[in-house]
């Protein structure tokens, strides 16, 4: 008993950047880094690199085919994650990254750039998961907020470099060179992440802390497993079948495919691609998921309102901004830069909050800062106001974001059983992608049918940003079903 005192108040003045967890936080940060540079000075060139190729057509199949496959890549994190470690899937996760920035730069046909991007999903994919698992088995329970804070702000130098940077190179030589240009810079790097991931030093060094009953930090991994697989808490959740995950990638690309064109071809990849998501996605999903259930089961439906209402609006406002209202693309790449700087410093906010307000609380709080900032853009449609009002929207929706976006995570981590950390996560990263998916679909369908009313087609910018109050309400409301126990 007086040894345990002794190192209790050691242990409680620990930081990210100490001794015992600087390895850990430097490389997730690192990963983050990179995925985030990549990312964001990638997207930009997609529709310029779709046109060169001469696949504008197929533009929808090229960005779409990212999002269905990181469905397929967080589940195999998730999974290899909990049989192995996070290291492993992370280590892989960001190999494979490297590997898709070549295969998008070699491209001779849209197809093959297609190919590039499923494969930059799952990999998207596996270092999404593999990230929250990691940090769940590195850090005590005190420790996790401030971490996913840190993941965000890995993102603030990406979004003010990346976009601007790539658009210059395009502009002075080829789209092709960003993709070379990134894959040069980020090998070394990466190689070097792997080799510090491949240290299992920090693997389970916040299992005993965050979780504090009868799993200290000395345990090891075979005598958790073989407690985990007798206790109580066994089998509390499944483990989805790769296959599953397969089936329901191929369902969401051929979805993706289905809206590129209209003719019989089409409309049968939509009906198969609906009917695999239909049969195959609950088999993703902690059960109780789509009646919010609570616990883990109303965590992940969340992550799915709350991550559709988002790049739902993402994605419309600048398309209002560019099309519509007639801004310059300059002004609306401030808007995502500032959405940026927004989404970590709220994220840092909600990390200073641990332990003074409640995580569903949080969630509650963000969700209802997204519904003003949906009503805000649903405003900027309206020809006396300003063209920029829509702007802000983004930026206060990523205010929300940073607060509901980490809250979740923890929420998912905390609700989570024993050694199920990465189904967990893969939970959250398919609902997120299902919700992107669905909400965007039905915002998208809704525009058409609305284009042609109103002046410069602004009744249909507003039909599609009221829609998106829905999900937005509905986050808010069922917030305290996913609150700890």
């Amino acid at each position: 008993m007086t040894g345990q005192a002794a190192v209790r108040p050691a242990a409680a003045d620990e930081r990210l950047f100490s001794r015992t967890y600087a390895a850990a936080t430097f490389s997730f940060a690192a990963v983050m880094f990179l995925t985030g540079f990549a990312a964001l000075a990638v997207v930009p060139m997609l529709p310029v690199a779709a046109r060169d190729l001469d696949g504008v057509p197929l533009y929808p199949l090229v960005a779409g085919c990212f999002v269905a496959a990181s469905l397929f890549g967080g589940v195999l994190g998730g999974d290899w994650a909990d049989r192995a470690g996070p290291g492993r899937p992370l280590a892989a996760g960001v190999v494979l990254a490297v590997v898709t920035l070549v295969v998008s730069a070699t491209s001779t046909t849209i197809w093959q750039l297609a190919a590039g991007r499923f494969l930059d999903g799952v990999a998207a994919g596996m270092i999404a998961v593999a990230i929250n698992t990691a940090i769940a088995h590195a850090y005590p329970d005190r420790l996790r907020a401030r971490a996913l804070a840190l993941m965000s702000t890995c993102w603030i130098i990406p979004s003010l470099a990346g976009p601007p940077l790539a658009g210059l190179v395009a502009a002075w030589w080829s789209w092709r060179l960003v993709f070379f240009g990134l894959a040069a810079l980020t090998v070394i790097p990466s190689l070097v992440v792997v080799v510090m991931l491949r240290n299992p030093s920090w693997q389970g060094q916040g299992q005993g802390q965050g979780q504090g009953q009868g799993q200290g930090q000395g345990q090891g991994r075979s005598r958790a497993r073989s407690k985990q697989e007798t206790g109580p808490a066994a089998d509390v959740t499944p483990r989805p079948a790769l296959m599953v995950a397969a089936a329901v990638s191929v369902g969401a690309a051929l979805g993706q495919y289905a809206v590129s064109g209209w003719d019989v071809r089409h409309l049968l990849c939509g009906v198969a691609g609906v009917a695999l998501l239909v049969v195959f996605v609950p088999r993703l999903l902690p059960a109780g998921t789509w009646r919010a259930a609570r616990g883990l089961p109303a965590a992940v439906l969340l992550r799915g309102l709350t991550s559709g209402a988002y790049f739902t609006l993402e994605a419309f406002v600048p398309l209002l901004l560019n099309t519509a209202r007639r801004v310059p693309p300059v002004q609306t790449g401030l808007a995502f830069t500032g959405a940026a700087i927004a989404w970590a410093g709220s994220s840092w906010l909600q990390g200073r909050l641990q332990g003074r307000v409640s995580r569903h609380r949080l969630v509650t709080a963000g969700a209802l800062v997204m519904g003003a900032a949906v009503a805000l853009a649903a405003v900027g449609t309206l020809p006396a106001l300003p063209a920029l009002t829509a702007a802000g929207a983004m930026v206060l929706a990523a205010v929300g974001m940073g607060m509901a976006t980490p809250s979740l995570t923890l929420l998912s981590l905390t609700h989570s059983p024993p050694g199920r950390q990465g189904y967990a996560s893969s939970a959250m990263q398919t609902s997120q992608n299902l919700g992107q998916m669905a909400v965007m679909g039905v915002a998208a369908a809704l525009f058409n049918l609305f284009l042609g009313f109103g002046s410069a087609d602004l009744a249909a910018y507003a039909a599609a940003f009221g829609l998106l109050l829905v999900p937005s309400v509905l986050a808010a409301t069922l917030a305290v079903r996913a609150r700890e126990a």
